[in-house]
């Protein structure tokens, strides 16, 4: 109950339309309950030749506020015989049941679709918000399946299935009242039964939460499976892995078709004892009917609207039970939803942060230790290091050194595990993170770019770009020329991660992209270590232009990329071993001078 309560919270700023949606839905139960009390005056009045005229229905006394008065005189004079009232009254109740019914459940949809809209968008900014431990946690293909599989099916329950749910609910309240009024003792004997019905479908409910929960598990492998499939269509073509990823991908869609008729299973059960049980109690009220009726006690008419409130009852409760079902399955798919959402932020804002309004003097490392959550052992191990306001600091080392993992503390990717990383003088910790990062461009190995256009993807964030600086940021970063080339130019569009370009071209748009930024501190991750050498030539040009005027900090293999940086920090293991400038370093013997020899002899041999 209380993960289905958290649920219905989000339909709290919904609450006006909600209310008015229950009571028209409870107008949609009301009329369906007068149905059946119409059968009776059909039955022993209308389809009766002697009883046609008005007679005592007309002269029933109807209540209006302190005094009583004749149901003649409120009747429209046209209305002279019992079947003219009849008829009338058929129709009203077909006709407001149907006005109410389409209102009642566009409103109650408007709700259930308006509140999931909120909770989809509640989680994926939650998700956004956290860090990147969170994300190396939890699989791309498992997040996609609780933001759209898990939340489509709650949507469904929240709409569609709560309009059916407040509509058969009434229906139900309005068909016991009539059989409750024709006869209590037939009524009591035929609501026997209902524990019969309601104990099974409690259990049936938990196990399809259960089933649920695992199907929802098993779409989200399946999704991931797709995800990396796709992603990886060359790596899997260039191992003729494509059998491989096909048997992966059918042994997932195996378990989930089995998960699913599970489901199916549990579901279709309940129909069948329902029936089963309908059966049973009708004949039982024929055989009692039968009795009553040649005794006296009973009209057939009043039997007849017995009996039909009875029918139409079932239709209800059978879907009752059915709708049971499918709560209980979006119960299921909303434990994942839920859990991302109680998720702890690891890194988010601190109270009383503030805004780093710029950036002056240093960045400074102070004893800096980190670990990964799952790793075993130090990726930094004591760093100390102060990088100053202008400069430009190199970082290198072997590979699993701690180079991008210190360059990542600085916009708090992740968070030191241990000691202080400060920006002029004031703790990261301390200063806001969107105003933190406004100060901070990177541009790493793997550019990401978007399914959108060349302008879209040069002005990341900073909507409202004036183009003249567009194509300045271009022109700086040597794209201008080709972007005009392409298609559309500027608003031509590059595909999935910019699959239409060449990897120097992704690069100098992400190049652009950063200068269109204008930040005053920049983190340079590898970014030219999978071009070809022309494209490198014109990537490291677009890069000087980049650099110039910026405190950098440079993550690099290629030593020959690096020889100007005014300082050199050599990692290894974890720990600073080594500082200086190029020559400096060289003159050491050390590891920088080791790798050095090694590039440059691979070169030649080259």
């Amino acid at each position: 109950m209380s993960d289905w309560k958290r649920l219905l919270s989000y339909g709290k700023r919904y609450w006006h339309l909600l209310v008015l949606s229950v009571l028209l839905m409870a107008i949609v139960g009301a009329m369906q309950g007068a149905l059946p009390l119409l059968i009776q005056p059909v039955y022993d009045q209308v389809l009766n030749p002697g009883q046609t005229e008005i007679t005592n229905v007309l002269l029933t006394k109807v209540p209006v506020i302190d005094r009583e008065i004749y149901l003649f005189d409120i009747l429209p004079r046209f209305v002279t015989n019992i079947w003219q009232l009849v008829g009338a009254a058929i129709l009203f109740v077909f006709i407001t049941r149907g006005v109410c019914d389409y209102y009642g459940n566009y409103l109650i949809n408007f709700v259930g679709s308006s509140a999931v809209m909120d909770l989809r968008n509640e989680v994926f900014g939650k998700v956004l918000r956290h860090g990147a431990a969170f994300f190396e946690a939890n699989s791309t293909g498992s997040l996609m399946s609780s933001i759209m599989n898990d939340i489509e099916k709650i949507q469904v329950a929240n709409s569609h299935i709560l309009a059916d749910l407040l509509r058969q609910s009434f229906t139900v309240i309005g068909l016991l009242f009539v059989i409750i009024r024709v006869d209590w003792r037939l009524a009591l004997v035929s609501l026997t039964v209902l524990p019969f019905v309601l104990l099974p479908t409690a259990r049936l409910g938990k196990r399809i939460r259960r089933t649920s929960r695992t199907t929802q598990n098993t779409a989200g492998e399946l999704n991931q499976i797709i995800q990396e499939a796709i992603s990886g269509h060359q790596v899997v073509k260039a191992f003729a892995a494509e059998k491989f990823e096909m048997e992966k991908f059918r042994s997932a869609a195996k378990r989930l078709l089995v998960n699913n008729l599970k489901y199916v299973r549990q579901q279709a059960i309940a129909t069948p004892l329902i029936e089963l049980l309908g059966a049973i109690t009708v004949v039982c009220l024929l055989t009692y009917a039968r009795t009553q009726i040649k005794a006296g006690a009973m009209t057939s008419g009043q039997f007849s609207s017995f009996l039909v409130a009875l029918l139409l009852l079932y239709t209800p409760v059978k879907r009752l039970t059915n709708i049971h079902n499918i709560m209980e399955q979006a119960i299921g798919a909303s434990q994942k939803v839920f859990e991302y959402l109680d998720m702890k932020v690891d890194i988010e804002d601190t109270e009383g942060a503030h805004v780093l309004e710029r950036f002056s003097d240093r960045i400074s490392f102070e004893d800096v230790f980190f670990q990964y959550p799952t790793a075993n052992g130090w990726q930094l191990n004591g760093v100390t290091l102060d990088v100053h306001a202008g400069e430009v600091v190199a970082l290198v080392g072997p590979s699993g050194a701690g180079k991008s993992t210190l360059a990542s503390l600085v916009p708090r990717f992740h968070d030191a595990t241990g000691g202080t990383i400060r920006i002029d003088g004031i703790d990261l910790k301390d200063i806001r993170l969107n105003s933190l990062r406004s100060k901070i461009s990177v541009v790493a190995q793997d550019t990401f770019l978007f399914n959108d256009t060349v302008a879209a993807n040069i002005a990341y964030g900073l909507a409202g770009t004036d183009q003249m600086k567009l194509e300045a940021a271009s022109q700086a970063a040597l794209a201008h020329e080709f972007i005009l080339k392409l298609p559309e130019g500027y608003n031509t569009l590059i595909g999935e991660r910019g699959v239409k370009l060449s990897g120097g071209q992704r690069q100098r748009l992400a190049i652009a992209r950063a200068l269109l930024k204008n930040a005053p501190i920049l983190i340079l991750d590898e970014a030219t270590s999978h071009l070809d050498t022309e494209s490198e030539m014109l990537v490291q040009k677009a890069l000087a232009n980049l650099m110039a005027g910026r405190t950098v900090i440079v993550i690099a293999h290629r030593i020959s990329t690096i020889r100007q940086a005014d300082k050199i920090v050599v990692l290894d293991r974890g720990r600073i071993v080594e500082t200086g400038t190029h020559e400096e370093l060289l003159q050491q013997g050390g590891i920088y001078n080791r790798l050095h020899d090694l590039q440059f002899a691979v070169m030649e041999e080259d």
